[in-house]
C-alpha cells in the first residue's frame, strides 16, 4: 500500500523476505483498494495499514478516499472502533482531517473485513498537542458485538462488563449489535470521552474464553486507567507520536505508561526526523510526560 501510493521503487517485498529496499517517490493522492490476504489468506490488521498511509496521504494536496481489507477486530492492533472513535478525534485537534468507518467485521482467522476512510489535506503545519491532564470523567459507552454468534454471547460480554463498572461516576450508555461479517466473532468496546480527552479499551473473544470474561477484561482495563493520572492511555501514546514530531511547537502529554513500543516509535521517528523526544518517568508502569518540539512539516 506504501508503494502504491508513492510509486515506490521496491525490493524484497515478498512473503519470508529478510531483505527490504524501498525507495518513494511523489505521493500520490487518490482512489485506492488493498487487501490484505491478496497474496495469502489472512486476518492481518487493517487498521495497520490505514495508519501507515494515513500521514503521507493527510500532507499529500488533494483528497484520498481508501477501502481496505482484513482483519478489523484482531490481537495486537487497534480495533476499528478505536480508530474511529479515539485515534481519529486525537490527531483531529492538531488538523488531520480523516473519517473512518467498519462496514464489515473482521476477525481472527479468516480477516475479511472492510474499512472505508476519507482523508482531506491536513492544516501545514499541524498544531501542537497539548494533553497534560484529562479533567472529569463525563461519559461512558459500550459496545458489545457478536457476528454469526447467537446474540446472547454479546449480551453476557455486556453484563459482564457492567458489573465490573457497578461503581463508575456516571452511568454506561449500551448497545448490543451484530455486525456483518464472513467469519464468527465477538468484541466488546468501551469509549471514554473525559473533559479534555477520550480513550477506550477493547476485549476480544475467543474459543473457549467466557463471555462475561471478555467484558470484564475490557472494564478492568478502564479501571486501571480511571486510577492512574494518565491524559492519554498507553497505546494511544506511541500511534500520537508521528504527529506530534510533525507539528510546529511544543507538544506535551501525560501517558498512562511508557511502553516499549512507545519507545521503539520514538527511536525510529528521530532517525528520521530532526527532533528529540523527552519522556519524563515511565520506567516502571507509572504516568509519566512525553515531550518534543515537532519539526513544522508542510
Amino acid at each position: 500500500m506504501a508503494a502504491a501510493i508513492t510509486g515506490a521503487e521496491v525490493r524484497g517485498c515478498s512473503l519470508n523476505s529478510t531483505d527490504l529496499v524501498f525507495i518513494p517517490g511523489p505521493i500520490r493522492p487518490g482512489d485506492y483498494s488493498f487487501d490484505v490476504g491478496e497474496q495469502k489468506a489472512s486476518a492481518g490488521s487493517a487498521s495497520l495499514v490505514f495508519q501507515t498511509v494515513l500521514p503521507p496521504l493527510s500532507f499529500a494536496g488533494l483528497a484520498s478516499r481508501l477501502k481496505i481489507r482484513g482483519g478489523t477486530h484482531v490481537e495486537w492492533s487497534p480495533t476499528a472502533d478505536y480508530i474511529e472513535y479515539v485515534f481519529l478525534p486525537s490527531i483531529r485537534r492538531m488538523g488531520v482531517e480523516a473519517e473512518l468507518s467498519n462496514p464489515v467485521a473482521g476477525y481472527y482467522p479468516i480477516g475479511k473485513g472492510e474499512i472505508e476512510a476519507d482523508i482531506r489535506p491536513s492544516a501545514r503545519p499541524l498544531k501542537p498537542l497539548d494533553l497534560k491532564t484529562r479533567g472529569r470523567l463525563q461519559e461512558v459507552s459500550i459496545t458489545s458485538a457478536a457476528s454469526n454468534l447467537p446474540v446472547s454471547i454479546a449480551e453476557r460480554q455486556l453484563s459482564g462488563a457492567l458489573a465490573a463498572l457497578k461503581d463508575l461516576p456516571v452511568e454506561p450508555s449500551v448497545r448490543v449489535i451484530q455486525p456483518p461479517s464472513e467469519g464468527r466473532g465477538t468484541y466488546l468496546f468501551i469509549l471514554t470521552r473525559f473533559e479534555k480527552s477520550v480513550a477506550g479499551f477493547s476485549a476480544l473473544g475467543a474459543r473457549g474464553k467466557r463471555a462475561e470474561a471478555v467484558g470484564g477484561e475490557a472494564a478492568e482495563k478502564l479501571l486501571h486507567f480511571i486510577e492512574g493520572k494518565g491524559t492519554v492511555e498507553r497505546h494511544l501514546a506511541d500511534q500520537l507520536a508521528i504527529y506530534m514530531a510533525l507539528a510546529r511547537g511544543l507538544s506535551s502529554v501525560t501517558i498512562e505508561e511508557a511502553t516499549g513500543h512507545l519507545k521503539t516509535n520514538i527511536h525510529v521517528i528521530e532517525k528520521f526526523l530532526p527532533v528529540k523526544f523527552t519522556l519524563a518517568g515511565g520506567t516502571v508502569p507509572a504516568p509519566c510526560t512525553l515531550v518534543v518540539e515537532g519539526c513544522g512539516y508542510v
